[in-house]
C-alpha cells in the first residue's frame, strides 16, 4: 500500500475515533469524486461505476442481473478464479449452460470463442489476466466475437488493473470488475463494478437497499424509482474506508502513468523469465508479446516446490505457492535489482 493512501487511512480512522460518523462525513461526500477517480483509471464516464465488496459481488451482480432464460448459455474459461466461476455456475439452477472454453489447454483466443459462440449464447465472461499462470485474453478481439453473436461481454480485472492501462470503451466490455487488494493497492474488502450506460438497464437490480434508489434520504418513500445510474448496486451503506483508500491509490497509479508502470512490469518479468530458463526452471506462463503480464508462475522437475516457497518467503520474498509452481508478481515499485536478488535466492538445496 502506498503511503499517501496509508496516511489517508490513519486520518480516516482518527477523525472517526474523534467524532464518529461525523468525523467521516466528508468521505461519505467525496464518493462521487472517488468514483470518477476510479472511472478515469479505466475510461469509464460519469454514473458508471459502483463500489461492492468484492470481485464476485461483480460478477454476482451481473449473473443474478441478467435476464437469462432456461437454454440460454453463458461462455467462461475453465480455469477461472471462483470469484468469477462460481457466481456463473450457480445459474445452472435455472437452467442456464455454462460452457467452458477447456483453458489452460485451448486458450479463449478470439477465434476460440467463435468456436464456442452459440445462437444461444447470452454473455461472455473472462478473466482479463488469469490468476494461475497470467496469461493475458485480447479483450477487444473477444468482445467483437462476443458482440457480433449479440451476447454481452464482462471482464474480471482484479489480476491486471493497476499494472496495464484499460479504455473499457476502446474495448468493448460491458461490464468490468476488480477488487480493490492486488495491482490497485487498496485495502481487502472494496472492490468495484463497471457497467456501461447503454447496458445498465439490463442488469436488474437483484440486490436492492436504501442507497439503490433515487433519493436516498427520502426514506419513506417506497415507491421512488432506482438511482438512474450505477450507484444502484451500491446497495447498502458503502465501505467508506474502502473507497477512500482504492480512490487514493488509483490516483496514485494513474499519476506515475498506467502504461509506464505497464512496460516497467513486463520488463521486471522478461528479465524473471529469462533469468528462471538459464536456471533450468520451467515457465508455466505464456510470454509472447501481446499475452504476457506481471504474473510468472514456474516450476523444476524433481523439485519440492512447497519447500522452495517457503524458503524463498524466509529470504523475503513475497510469492504464491501451489503444487503447480510458484506465482512472482513484481509491482512498479520494484526494480531489476529486486529480480536478481530474487534468482541469487533460488540457489540452494531446493534450487
Amino acid at each position: 500500500m502506498p503511503v499517501a493512501t496509508r496516511d489517508a487511512l490513519h486520518a480516516f480512522v482518527d477523525a472517526h475515533a474523534a467524532r464518529g460518523v461525523l468525523g467521516v462525513y466528508k468521505t461519505e461526500l467525496d464518493l462521487p469524486v472517488y468514483r470518477r477517480t476510479v472511472a478515469d483509471l479505466i475510461g469509464a464516464g460519469d454514473g458508471e461505476i459502483a463500489f461492492l465488496r468484492n470481485t464476485g459481488d461483480g460478477a454476482t451482480i451481473l449473473a443474478q442481473g441478467l435476464d437469462l432464460q432456461p437454454g440460454d448459455e453463458v461462455i467462461t474459461g475453465r480455469n477461472e478464479f471462483g470469484s468469477n466461476a462460481y457466481p456463473w455456475l450457480a445459474l445452472q439452477k435455472r437452467g442456464v449452460v455454462i460452457r467452458f472454453v477447456d483453458a489452460p489447454r485451448e486458450r479463449m483466443t478470439p477465434a476460440a470463442l467463435a468456436r464456442a459462440m452459440t445462437a444461444k449464447t447470452r454473455a461472455v465472461a473472462v478473466s482479463w489476466v488469469t490468476f494461475d499462470d497470467g496469461y493475458r485474453h485480447d479483450l477487444a478481439g473477444l468482445a467483437e466475437i462476443a458482440h457480433r453473436g449479440k451476447a454481452l461481454f464482462f471482464v474480471d480485472a482484479i489480476q491486471g488493473l493497476g499494472a496495464f492501462p484499460i479504455d473499457v470503451r476502446a474495448c468493448g466490455i460491458d461490464a468490468l470488475y476488480a477488487g480493490g487488494a492486488k495491482w490497485l493497492m487498496a485495502l481487502q474488502g472494496i472492490a468495484f463494478l463497471y457497467v456501461a450506460q447503454n447496458v445498465l438497464d439490463r442488469i436488474a437490480l437483484s440486490l436492492p437497499s436504501w442507497r439503490s434508489v433515487e433519493d436516498i434520504w427520502n426514506f419513506l418513500d417506497y415507491d421512488q424509482p432506482w438511482a438512474a445510474d450505477a450507484t444502484r448496486y451500491e446497495a447498502g451503506t458503502t465501505n467508506l474506508i474502502g473507497a477512500l483508500s482504492l480512490a487514493t491509490s488509483a490516483g496514485i497509479l494513474q499519476a506515475a502513468g498506467i502504461a509506464a508502470i505497464g512496460q516497467h512490469v513486463l520488463a521486471l518479468t522478461d528479465h524473471l523469465a529469462d533469468g528462471l530458463q538459464q536456471k533450468g526452471y520451467v515457465l508455466r506462463s505464456v510470454r509472447t508479446d501481446r499475452e504476457r503480464s506481471g504474473i510468472v508462475t514456474f516450476n523444476k522437475p524433481n523439485t519440492d516446490i512447497m519447500a522452495l516457497g517457503k524458503r524463498l518467503a524466509s529470504a523475503g520474498f513475497v510469492t504464491t505457492n501451489r503444487s503447480t509452481g510458484i506465482r512472482v508478481s513484481p509491482h512498479g515499485h520494484n526494480t531489476h535489482e529486486h529480480i536478481d536478488a530474487f534468482l541469487a535466492a533460488l540457489e540452494g538445496p531446493y534450487a
